[in-house]
């Protein structure tokens, strides 16, 4: 097929691969990339920067009017590859990541835009059947999803130091927009012939996510008592629900199953060393275990097994380092054996998506190319080749491993940002809205991976 060798596909693959999360080359990725883009579309792409841009940015990079670059941008923004933001008057846009991104974008969408089968078989081989992909994405350090505990499941002694962005009930309260899509996995799964039994449009998006998502009809809005009723629905089930891993800004929940969600696959499959984040596990109560299994069969990373302990005292034994938190054993246990237990130490948890991509461009080794984003500049070229030889991965982590240095360099990043976006504002010949949240810090939705 001729997209498979096509110079355009391949810079598009290239500059995914620039983002902390990456995007493997393979052949099926290029198939991929043939159906949800043109060779046109793959070229443009190409050479967007890693954060927002403007119409104006794009229009320059692409060397196009304003009016043809706004065209394509909105032209890709409806097909779920780009995010687009009012920023005061000014339209912003940036390329939504692989994963928590265009992937599910494209099953999730409320028309027949893609053949949704092909993209399934095709998804399922990049992300199901090969491994690179999947260990780039679920080893990124902080981890790209947190697990949402059961609310209900929480002891009572830890109820009064439950964090706020740690209840998925307070981050529907808060949102300013929700809307609901379709379950992707369960989606994709279906088309390969191992349909689950589970609900599939229980997938929730928040904020500025949900606003583009319902715009260009990926995903359905609702109210916020709708919402409510599917998260209960989903808990009801024995669902687990893994959402951004940010404070602030929350763009997504979804409320995953052992047999198709992603995440949980290649936690089984990959062991510790995919990265979900929790500040929960399960421990012993204070009533006998029966050693029903119901433990065991319920747990959706397989962290519980029977232990025999003779005399017929056999009971069920948590891997504190697998368990995930999620509350689903303590919620299904017929004797109330089990509870849920804070950890000793929170994990950390980026403030908002800016931070978190900045923290993982620092611990992948990619924070040059967060630095020098223009393709189309040999200077940024030149200095991000420089500085990437500079900063490996381990020298990265090294001079930033300290939560006080971390900050401080990411504060600065954050003025260099806000810097940047009202100097494009004014050359647009706009005026800054200061009061607008994208001035002070809010966080960028799907942004880059």
């Amino acid at each position: 097929m001729g997209h498979l060798t096509s110079k355009s596909y391949r810079e598009l693959q290239a500059r995914l691969d620039q983002a902390p999360q990456g995007a493997p080359p393979s052949e099926t990725l290029f198939r991929i990339l043939g159906v949800l883009f043109s060779e046109e579309e793959a070229r443009l792409v190409s050479v967007l920067p890693i954060n927002f841009f403007t119409v104006r940015e794009a229009a320059r990079l692409w060397r196009k009017t304003e009016d043809e670059a706004r065209a394509a941008l909105d032209r890709l923004a409806d097909k779920g590859i780009l995010f687009d933001l009012a920023i005061g008057q000014t339209q912003a846009y940036i390329l939504t990541a692989p994963m928590a991104g265009f992937f599910e974008f494209s099953l999730m969408r409320l028309d027949d835009r893609f053949d949704k089968k092909v993209l399934s078989e095709l998804y399922h081989q990049y992300v199901n059947t090969e491994e690179d992909f999947i260990r780039s994405v679920f080893s990124i350090e902080p981890s790209i999803l947190r697990t949402f505990i059961h609310e209900g499941t929480i002891a009572e002694g830890d109820a009064v130091v439950v964090l706020d962005y740690e209840r998925a009930t307070r981050i529907i309260d808060t949102a300013t927009c929700v809307t609901v899509g379709i379950c992707y996995c369960r989606h994709k799964m279906e088309h390969m012939g191992r349909p689950c039994n589970n609900p599939q449009e229980v997938c929730l998006t928040f904020n500025s996510a949900a606003e583009t998502l319902s715009k260009h009809r990926i995903a359905r809005e609702i109210g916020k008592a709708e919402a409510h009723r599917i998260l209960k629905q989903c808990v009801d089930l024995g669902l687990v629900q893994l959402g951004d891993n940010v404070q602030q800004g929350v763009n997504w929940i979804c409320n995953c199953c052992s047999c198709c969600c992603e995440g949980l696959l290649a936690y089984r499959r990959l062991g510790c060393n995919t990265r979900i984040t929790t500040n929960f596990v399960s421990a012993d109560g204070g009533t006998e275990c029966t050693a029903c299994g119901t433990c065991v069969k319920s747990c959706p990373v397989e962290a519980i097994t029977l232990r025999e302990g003779g005399n017929g005292d056999d009971r069920a034994v948590v891997d504190a380092d697998r368990c995930i938190g999620c509350g689903v054993c303590v919620r299904f246990c017929p004797a109330g054996s089990r509870v849920m237990e804070r950890r000793k130490e929170t994990a950390f948890v980026p403030k908002d998506t800016f931070e978190r991509i900045v923290t993982s461009a620092i611990s992948t080794g990619k924070l040059h190319n967060l630095l020098f984003d223009n393709r189309t500049l040999w200077t940024d070229n030149m200095l991000r080749r420089l500085l990437g030889v500079f900063l490996s991965p381990r020298l990265s982590q090294t001079v930033l491993s300290r939560n006080g240095i971390r900050s401080r360099f990411i504060e600065r990043l954050i003025r260099w940002r806000r810097y940047a976006l009202v100097n494009e504002l004014v050359n647009s010949g706009r005026k800054p809205d200061y009061s607008h949240p994208e001035l002070r810090r809010r966080p960028l939705p799907g942004a880059g991976g």
